[in-house]
């Protein structure tokens, strides 16, 4: 088993050097599973449980002050599963893969994804906020009235974790502003198959209901029989240039997955301004990662 797990793009992490010990961990334990689908669903769960990252457990909050998780998965024979905007559902990857297993569908949203989760013993009603998260909230003042005034109040502070949403210098400069690393994700190959899978809880004060690359097949994740991809960054221009469909495909025209990747970020750039990561495993087990944003921590496995 190859495996190689993200714990999203955006700018340098606070304490570094714990995240990466929970990275590595969600790499050994995916490396253990039998398969690649299962190595990506172990390795992503486990980045779910930590508050450190923005998926499951600490996740970014939406404007109505709730917490909701969206993932997905896929396999090279292009099985997909997706399910999004489920509040209180900490494994939103195990609902993707319901959603691949057990139903004819490719997505289910919402309550309807929830009701899926409880009918087959995933837990719901899970209590998601960290003490970050809690903190940060606590310290807003969300405005009264209808939606013309949330989208006011949230468009000078969305992605922000800052409850002004400035940075550290008071500016509103987008790009250095503390941005939620906003994204977790595994690509697996066992000599034979690729998986991919994605989860995240969103990006800080999007208006509720807000759903972004993530569970998108072909943005957030994607796999067939050439590569397995997965994307973390700004969550609308990686939807607009279908960023992991963009990987996987420059390995069917013959890079290898490191240059895809690469290429891709290259490309993302130039038509988006915007910044992103992928990690990709190609078809021969070559693993690859790119990004263009301040930090993006990564961690593999190899089970032999």
């Amino acid at each position: 088993m190859q495996l190689l797990v993200h714990g999203g793009a955006g700018s340098t992490p606070k304490e570094p050097e714990r995240r990466r010990q929970v990275l590595e961990r969600a790499a050994e334990t995916g490396a253990e599973r039998p398969t690649p689908v299962d190595a990506v669903e172990a390795a992503v769960g486990v980045l779910e449980s930590s508050p450190r990252f923005n998926a499951g457990v600490g996740s970014a909050v939406q404007s109505d002050g709730r917490i909701r998780t969206d993932a997905g998965i896929m396999t090279d024979d292009r099985a997909v599963g997706a399910a999004c905007s489920m509040p209180d559902v900490e494994h939103a990857v195990e609902v993707a893969r319901l959603v691949m297993e057990e139903t004819p569908h490719g997505f289910v949203s919402g309550e309807h994804a929830v009701s899926l989760a409880e009918a087959f013993g995933v837990e719901t009603g899970v209590d998601l906020w960290s003490e970050r998260t809690r903190e940060k909230w606590t310290d807003l003042e969300p405005p009264a009235g209808g939606t013309e005034s949330e989208l006011e109040w949230i468009r000078e502070r969305y992605g922000r974790t800052d409850p002004d949403g400035r940075d550290e210098e008071g500016t509103n400069d987008p790009t250095t502003a503390d941005l939620d690393h906003d994204t977790v994700g595994a690509v697996a190959f066992d000599g034979e198959h690729l998986a991919a899978a994605t989860s995240t809880g969103g990006r800080w004060l999007a208006l509720a209901g807000r759903v972004g690359d993530v569970p998108q097949v072909g943005s957030g994740f994607y796999c067939c029989p050439s590569a397995a991809v997965s994307a973390t960054g700004a969550g609308e221009d990686i939807a607009r240039v279908t960023l992991s469909r963009r990987v996987a495909g420059h390995v069917e025209r013959g890079l290898d997955a490191d240059a895809a990747a690469e290429l891709a970020i290259e490309e993302f750039a130039e038509i988006t301004g915007s910044t992103a990561g992928v990690i990709a495993v190609d078809a021969r087990g070559r693993l690859g990662s790119a990004y263009n944003s301040d930090g993006m921590q990564t961690a593999r496995a190899t089970d032999r």
